[in-house]
């Protein structure tokens, strides 16, 4: 067995969404601004985060001693 470890590419895209109303915000100040917004019912509460992952395409094989 090898100790080698793969790296694989990836990126990570964070989300920040609106609970109720599913709004995408560009990120966590926007989504603050809303907030604060007097004229809009959005709390705190509304927050939610995810994470994508998007890992690139990566064909992996088995090596066998000849």
């Amino acid at each position: 067995m090898s100790d080698e470890v793969i790296k694989i590419p990836a990126q990570a895209k964070e989300v920040v969404k609106h609970k109720r109303t599913g709004k995408i915000y560009a990120n966590k100040a926007e989504f603050d601004a809303e907030v604060s917004d007097p004229n809009v019912d959005t709390n705190a509460d509304d927050f939610r985060q995810d994470l994508e992952i998007t890992v690139a395409k990566l064909t992996l094989g088995t090596k066998t001693k000849e």
